[in-house]
């Protein structure tokens, strides 16, 4: 993909449903390495195709970003599983002041408008799903995030159980850096790798963590590489679901590449809702784990590798 390509795609639009052009600008923030949306250039983009995100406001808010950077009269298709914003499509693109033409296909439903010279109602979608202070959690967030707007239940318990950690360390799944905030208060720990997939919440994190010893890098915990070796401890708090859907395999893979990154007595902490099965891997990988605590649906383990 190249920036001198004028047309855009968001997310993995089903290839049986829309055509995207080879050389066609990543925008998702869920692809590390791709470009930002609201950074593009206003009226810069011929064509965008995108998979819209499930969330209201971060729907509309990516539909506005796409519109702003789409010159007038650049054709733009969208669409949505349809119990997943796909039903909300048309009229949030006629609120902006587009028409369209909607065609319901395999359980999506997929919108192709026309960019018009004018544009209605983009400034406030656009605010409301930028990056903001959100009070109630005193945290830099943006919607779309995980728990965006709240502090995650599982993430609050195991920083009820977490000791004071020492050494080198990391946070896989960092997100806002609510467990990184906490870890880093006490001295004696000297850096803290912090990895997310979410471009959206690096960014947030690097405002709410300003810390020196922090280093917060957008990848994909799955194919990572040069992941260090040696660490003394990783905390985290796996996700398990991709697009949507529950997937199992995301949180085995994180127990994989934490294991792979721990040092020979280096400890694993986990936080995980009580009907993931992680009990096997967490022994076939570490040398000793153990149940700290149950409770509110969660579950939290130490894991020693």
């Amino acid at each position: 993909m190249t920036e001198e390509s004028t047309t855009g795609v968001y997310g993995a639009p089903p290839q049986e449903l829309a055509d995207v052009p080879r050389g066609a600008i990543q925008f998702s923030p869920l692809v590390p390495g791709s470009a930002a949306l609201e950074r593009r250039p206003d009226a810069s983009l011929d064509a965008m195709v995108m998979l819209a995100p499930p969330g209201t406001i971060e729907r509309r808010f990516e539909i506005a970003q796409a519109l702003r950077a789409l010159k007038p009269g650049a054709s733009f298709t969208v669409m949505a599983p349809k119990d997943k914003g796909g039903s909300r499509l048309a009229k949030e693109l006629r609120g902006f002041g587009c028409e369209i033409h909607e065609t319901p296909l395999r359980h999506h439903r997929v919108c192709v408008a026309t960019r018009p010279d004018e544009l209605v109602g983009l400034a406030e979608a656009l605010e409301a799903g930028a990056q903001q202070f959100v009070p109630e959690t005193g945290l830099w967030s943006q919607p779309g995030v995980f728990s965006w707007n709240r502090i995650d239940p599982g993430s609050a318990l195991l920083l009820k159980h977490l000791p004071v950690l020492s050494g080198r360390g990391a946070d896989f799944g960092c997100g806002l850096g609510y467990l990184a905030r906490a870890v880093l208060a006490g001295d004696t720990v000297t850096s803290l790798l912090m990895l997310d997939i979410d471009r959206r919440a690096t960014e947030a994190a690097a405002r709410n963590v300003v810390d020196p010893r922090a280093d917060i890098r957008w990848v994909d915990l799955r194919s990572a590489r040069d992941l260090p070796a040696d660490l003394d401890f990783v905390v985290m708090n796996p996700p398990f679901h991709d697009g949507g859907a529950e997937d199992r395999a995301l949180g085995q893979t994180f127990i994989r590449r934490a294991a792979e990154s721990l040092a020979k007595g280096g400890r694993c902490w986990l936080t995980a809702n009580r009907h993931l099965p992680y009990e096997e891997p967490l022994k076939a990988l570490f040398a000793r784990s153990t149940l700290v605590a149950e409770a509110d649906g969660f579950k939290i383990y130490e894991a020693r590798k």
